[in-house]
């Protein structure tokens, strides 16, 4: 069956008042390291309820940037954990820095951290995933240094005791990290922030990210000093533009993912597919990075994906354990972590984005039955 378009798993939102917000910065004298930057970070302060931003080129950069700000303070090698489910950059950032890296477990169907299998260490890096958030409180105490890595979860909510707080606050962490990717959130084309409510970290990474260099008051105005050892992980004020205006419909966006993601719930509530997958249920307080479903055998996971592919509709597998890439079974050896191999083993993460439409919503809906009833056959 040719497919009369293609629906790809996320996309980015892109509109005429983004690409004059652009604009307007190349046409003006500073393409780079002007006044755009702090004013995107203001704006992701106001947007997380962190005290600091420190925008930088990537979600990553902003993760080896925190864990090369805290080795710094600790010569010694330190310890680190995150969450097997996720992209690498979670765990590539401690190895990067020394760091002695080992793994917690996830559920199996939501793919959240298990504060119980987490062992105590110098950094954690507990893992928002799909749009809900890690259970920051829960871990916290088991780490010296908590980094969210709040890449999936721009906007969304967690609950401790009885109030609410926003991803990336840093209220139940020392800092958190975003990605402006184009499939999340919000999108600079590549770029990233830390964020943080310890002014003198944000300070810290500020100097990291633009190579340690720091302007001095002795000696002529040109005058500079490299005071350490950086890196060049800055954004550009056009990227930042780009993510100020994105951080403005930010809540629309919000609105339309979890309108998608509800809907989709409630859709496959029916028989046919509570037969053969299953998916965690709808969180009001997720930002909906994501819509993973389980098939409840996992063998038929990947023909799902080819099916659903040769009909115009794309899906994507989040994640397959860090621990099973070749790089990391050669360095750590063999790890098994049973939630995150039960997660692993038949998800698949179906459309889902802003500028999704209901007749798109219906027309994967109607693929997905289509490949469940041929099951049947």
């Amino acid at each position: 069956m040719p497919a009369q378009k293609y629906i790809p798993y996320s996309r980015q939102w892109i509109d005429e008042d983004d690409i004059e917000a652009v604009n307007k910065v190349l046409r003006s004298d500073f393409i780079t390291q002007g006044k755009e930057i702090a004013k995107f970070e203001a704006f992701l302060c106001a947007a997380t309820g962190a005290q600091h931003a420190v925008a930088v080129s990537s979600g990553t950069a902003a993760l080896h940037l925190l864990c090369t700000a805290y080795g710094l303070q600790h010569p010694q090698s330190l310890s680190g954990v995150t969450s097997p489910i996720t992209f690498a950059a979670s765990a590539n950032c401690m190895l990067h820095c020394g760091v002695r890296l080992d793994f917690a477990d996830v559920d199996a169907t939501t793919g959240m951290l298990l504060p119980e299998t987490c062992p105590q260490a110098d950094i954690g890096i507990p893992v928002s995933f799909a749009g809900c958030v890690a259970p920051l409180a829960a871990v916290r105490t088991k780490f010296i240094y908590t980094v969210e890595d709040a890449a999936h979860s721009l906007g969304a909510e967690y609950a401790v005791g009885h109030q609410l707080f926003k991803s990336g606050c840093c209220m139940h962490s020392d800092a958190a990290i975003l990605s402006f990717h184009p499939v999340k959130h919000i999108c600079s084309g590549e770029g990233g922030a830390a964020l943080t409510n310890d002014a003198a970290l944000a300070e810290e990474l500020r100097r990291l990210r633009s190579h340690a260099i720091v302007r001095t008051a002795e000696g002529p105005e040109w005058h500079y000093d490299q005071i350490g050892l950086g890196f060049h992980y800055r954004l550009t004020d056009f990227q930042a533009a780009l993510g100020i205006s994105q951080l403005q419909k930010l809540p629309f966006f919000l609105q339309q993912r979890k309108a998608l993601a509800k809907r989709y719930c409630e859709i496959m509530r029916q028989s046919l597919f509570t037969e053969h997958i299953r998916f965690a249920p709808y969180n009001e307080h997720s930002a909906y990075h994501l819509f993973v479903i389980h098939f409840r055998d996992p063998s038929i996971r990947d023909n799902a994906h080819s099916f659903l592919k040769e009909r115009g509709v794309g899906t994507q597998v989040h994640y397959k354990p860090v621990y099973q890439h070749t790089y990391y079974r050669e360095q750590l050896g063999m790890i098994q972590r049973p939630g995150a191999e039960a997660f692993f083993a038949g998800c698949l993460s179906i459309p889902l984005y802003p500028k999704m439409q209901e007749a798109d919503q219906d027309y994967v809906i109607d693929q997905v039955a289509e490949f469940l009833n041929s099951l049947r056959a």
